[in-house]
């Protein structure tokens, strides 16, 4: 029956405020990953017609009570509520659901209570033996909650399990679940409080703490939970680390971490975290008094007390601007990776302020590198401070027609107090000089796309200008003297497609033509004098069609230069597809600035330093069953020699996995590279049970006849619980020569995107 607009107001009430309960019933899950943002989160919209259905429906106007009883269904915004029997009184606003009484969402997710009591104005409702299930499948259950809209959500005996069950059809357990005591979910600062939390793995617990006090169920909040830490070498022995919280808040985390090293004894360390409104800073320290400095070959090592402290922060003070910093103090530099202790920003130390919206980035730092690892105060001298650091970039845009000018600025100095060079194979790299030098671009650039016949046109026009200073103060040779340098760089281009689309049953083909016409009107090859940020560049199909492949400011391309080439794409209708880019690179005029060396050898053996470039190609195809490949090479043109080839082809469905690659690099003498490198490997996983697989990797150096690396592994991953090993060994031609290392990997993942754990490599040693 549907009861007159008199009688279904005081439930269309009722169901906004019980709706808006069972919102946050589980937001501490929800919100942050663990189950879909919209769970029992739908909009309810109170002037929504709202339809109620019982067997009998009785308003008692003496009492001022309205009963439903008999398959009562309320219907609203989406919402249906089904239970055996509906008493609202309507004075104390005072709503009970009684028996088997079930909650429908919009999207589909499913909450089952034996009883509900909404109390207080309509304003605290209380559910007996809650069990919500997610239209993705999670389940959370409860013996009782009590949800009161201005204080606290709390679910007593509760647990959540992203898999539902955690049974699979074959009846085996799967998956993870927490469960607690008490959950106590605070309105007023977003925390959560579990009391006697455990977690178990495929159904059997493993971990439980009589207490847990979580600020937030963020990603963020989570990764910072401390969890205990195991790694080893010959130095160090065995590392046993094991975090916890003494105090926690909204704002405030103080953690400590006590390991013990059992060669070289106690290492104690601490963390404070505040977070404010606008930001964040935190402060870490650790230390350990060596019972055994000898076992360290380093000689900055082989002291009794080695620590360190750690500093960073960011906050933000206006919308759109981040300023912050980061610092660090050590008594040595390999003092972190000894110990195993994370370093994170340790390797910079900054002060910096950003501004970023659509059409304006502003980023402006000081920042002194600091060189981690066995390197002695003459290494870490040759890392400068970066004094200052500037870089500005905005967009200025025109309309359809007249379309969009890029003005850039970059302001780069510099102070060191040592050269910083090396020999590869009796070629000196001259890596940074001592001294104080400065560097600074401006540069503006329009550009538009005009469509004409069917030939897309894009004029480019700039300038660029450049000041620089050096004050010669390295004792190098090979080092400019002190002086000055003032430039401008007019800049014109212009770049023309004709794109060819052909169709035909089940694919569709895209050929395109491309050229492109560059002038850079400047004799200046290296505007910065040295060369800070511009180290290196090789030519390949991703930079082909570029105006300038210099990846800083310091070096600059010069003269008329052609680029030309095509790309062809097929792209199937059942998902495949194939890719081809191919072209060549010309020097018409002028000099050519990848053949004027410069102390680190920018442009050697890059393949643009004759006035013919090589030729590159760079192929990319996938196929819906599974296979992908990709290749790259550079031809030399003059003779069809290869200077560098690449080719890698991949499978993967089904838990199968194999991928084949080989890489190719001709000697290049004047770099250093005397010999050509030749390598080749594979990676294969097998399923070998049910989320249960193997793998197996190893890679040749063909032509020192030596392996590079070799390596297998155990993972196992159902889905929602992922955990493995994987073991590798290096070989005598690898950049980290005969060394093992273990990756160890643990997951929690749930079907919204939330995925917590740890992953990462412990070198063993030689």
């Amino acid at each position: 029956m549907r009861p007159n607009d008199r009688r279904i107001r005081p439930y269309r009430l009722a169901l906004s405020l019980l709706a808006a309960g069972c919102a946050l019933l589980p937001l501490a899950v929800h919100a942050q990953g663990l189950v879909p943002p919209d769970f029992f989160n739908a909009p309810v919209d109170p002037a929504a017609p709202t339809a109620v259905e019982a067997d009998e429906l009785v308003f008692d106007a003496v009492n001022n009570v309205i009963n439903a009883n008999g398959d009562v269904v309320v219907r609203a915004s989406g919402y249906t509520l089904a239970g055996n029997r509906l008493v609202y009184r309507r004075t104390s606003g005072e709503l009970d659901f009684v028996g088997d009484v079930v909650i429908t969402d919009p999207s589909g997710n499913v909450s089952r209570s034996a009883n509900l009591k909404v109390t207080g104005g309509l304003k605290q409702a209380f559910l007996d033996s809650l069990t919500i299930t997610g239209y993705d499948g999670s389940r959370i259950t409860a013996d009782s909650a009590d949800y009161d809209s201005a204080v606290q959500t709390i679910l007593t005996r509760a647990s959540y399990a992203p898999c539902g069950e955690c049974i699979d059809a074959q009846g085996r357990r799967i998956g993870w679940s927490v469960s607690a005591a008490k959950v106590t979910y605070t309105k007023a600062d977003g925390s959560v409080a579990l009391e006697q939390p455990s977690l178990a793995l495929l159904g059997v617990p493993v971990a439980w703490l009589p207490y847990l006090w979580i600020p937030n169920l963020s990603n963020e909040a989570l990764q910072r939970i401390p969890r205990p830490s195991l790694a080893y070498s010959e130095e160090i022995g065995l590392k046993v680390e094991v975090p916890f919280s003494v105090y926690s808040s909204k704002f405030t985390d103080i953690i400590l971490s006590p390991a013990l090293v059992s060669g070289q004894g106690f290492l104690m360390g601490a963390e404070w975290v505040q977070r404010f409104d606008k930001g964040a800073f935190q402060v870490k320290a650790s230390g350990l008094y060596q019972f055994n400095p000898d076992a360290f070959d380093f000689a900055d090592a082989r002291r009794e007390w080695r620590g360190a402290i750690q500093t960073s922060g960011q906050f933000v003070p206006v919308e759109d601007w981040t300023v912050g910093f980061a610092y660090a103090a050590f008594t040595d530099s390999a003092y972190f990776e000894d110990y195993f202790i994370n370093p994170g920003r340790a390797a910079i130390n900054e002060v910096y302020a950003t501004h970023l919206t659509a059409d304006t980035y502003i980023d402006a730092r000081v920042q002194q590198y600091n060189l981690l690892g066995d390197n002695t105060d003459q290494s870490r001298d040759q890392q400068g401070i970066a004094l200052p650091n500037l870089r500005a970039e905005h967009t200025f845009r025109f309309g359809p027609d007249l379309g969009q000018l890029d003005v850039e600025g970059k302001l780069l100095g510099f102070t060191r107090k040592a050269d910083r060079r090396a020999v590869v194979n009796g070629v000196p790299y001259d890596y940074a000089y001592a001294g104080n030098r400065l560097h600074g671009m401006a540069q503006a650039r329009w550009q538009n796309q005009y469509i004409v016949g069917g030939v897309v046109a894009t004029p480019f026009a700039g300038v660029r200008v450049d000041g620089s200073y050096y004050d010669g103060n390295s004792l190098l040779p090979s080092a400019p003297p002190e002086q000055a340098l003032v430039g401008a760089t007019p800049i014109a281009a212009i770049d023309v497609r004709y794109p060819l689309v052909a169709s035909s049953p089940g694919v569709t083909h895209l050929v395109e033509p491309i050229g492109q016409i560059v002038y850079r009107g400047s004799d200046q090859s290296a505007p910065g004098i040295t060369n800070e940020d511009a180290q290196s560049v090789v030519l390949d199909d991703t930079n082909l069609f570029s105006y300038n492949r210099f990846t800083g400011i310091d070096r600059q391309e010069t003269g008329l230069r052609a680029n030309i080439g095509a790309r062809y794409l097929a792209d199937f209708n059942d998902g495949s597809h194939f890719e081809l880019v191919a072209g060549q690179s010309f020097q018409l005029v002028g000099p050519n600035s990848f053949a004027l060396g410069d102390q680190v050898n920018a442009g050697v053996g890059s393949g643009l330093e004759t006035a013919s470039s090589y030729a590159v190609l760079g192929a990319y195809g996938r196929l819906e069953s599974g296979f992908t490949g990709s290749g790259k090479l550079q031809l030399d043109a003059d003779d069809f020699t290869i200077a560098r080839g690449g080719l890698g082809v991949g499978y993967a469905a089904d838990g199968w996995a194999a991928a084949l690659n080989y890489r190719y690099t001709e000697a290049v003498r004047a770099a250093g590279q005397l010999r050509d490198q030749n390598e080749i490997g594979a990676d294969v996983t097998v399923p070998v049970a049910e989320y249960w697989s193997v793998s197996a990797s190893a890679y040749w150096d063909i032509n020192a006849n030596s392996y590079l690396l070799a390596g297998a592994g155990l993972n196992y991953d159902d889905g929602f619980l992922q955990f493995g090993a994987n073991a590798t060994r290096t070989g005598p031609t690898h950049v980290s020569p005969d060394e093992t290392r273990v990756l160890a990997t643990f997951k929690l993942k749930a079907p919204a995107g939330f995925n917590a754990g740890y992953s990462g490599a412990v070198p063993l040693g030689n």
